[in-house]
């Protein structure tokens, strides 16, 4: 059985990844608004990604004896003026994921729930890579995003994203 407190981060986590969810889509929306359908494409697949995060949390806490109870999705309060704007939100964001899953952590830790920790640990890796993939690209788009000819480069090389589903065992 799982720690209260831990439960409840693990439930509320479920609800923030599908708010990244949500973000992503947003920006996705913004980008293919914007004829930028390959910064769009990225953000879509993003967006996927997010959605089966959430799915994974849902289902260790069905694994673990817990029905989570699902809360209402806010809607994305971004608003996006120029093409760097997305790119800067989604570090900030990612940023603030990797908070999220060091609280459940260090949660998890206090409690010696370890069955947990080891579940989180690949969550601890992928923000390590959400966070250079958005760090990475908003530092590329700030190198040659004025020249048209390299943020069409860009914009074709985000376009070749395709999905992979996460590979995590529970």
């Amino acid at each position: 059985m799982l720690n209260k407190k831990v439960a409840d981060l693990l439930e509320n986590q479920i609800n923030k990844e599908l708010y990244s969810a949500y973000l992503y889509l947003d920006m996705s929306n913004y980008y293919y608004a914007n004829n930028l359908d390959g910064f769009g494409n990225w953000y879509k697949i993003q967006a996927q990604e997010e959605r089966d995060h959430a799915m994974l949390f849902l289902e260790y806490l069905q694994n673990n004896g817990e029905a989570p109870k699902l809360a209402a999705i806010d809607a994305p309060d971004k608003a996006f003026k120029t093409f760097r704007d997305p790119l800067a939100a989604a570090l900030e964001h990612e940023e603030y994921v990797t908070s999220l899953i060091n609280n459940i952590y260090a949660a998890a830790l206090e409690t010696h729930d370890y069955r947990t920790l080891q579940f989180l640990d690949w969550f601890v890796k992928e923000q390590g890579e959400e966070e250079k993939n958005a760090n990475d690209i908003l530092g590329r788009f700030d190198l040659f995003g004025s020249d048209p000819k390299s943020l069409y480069a860009l914009d074709a090389e985000l376009g070749g994203r395709t999905y992979s589903a996460p590979s995590l065992t529970l």
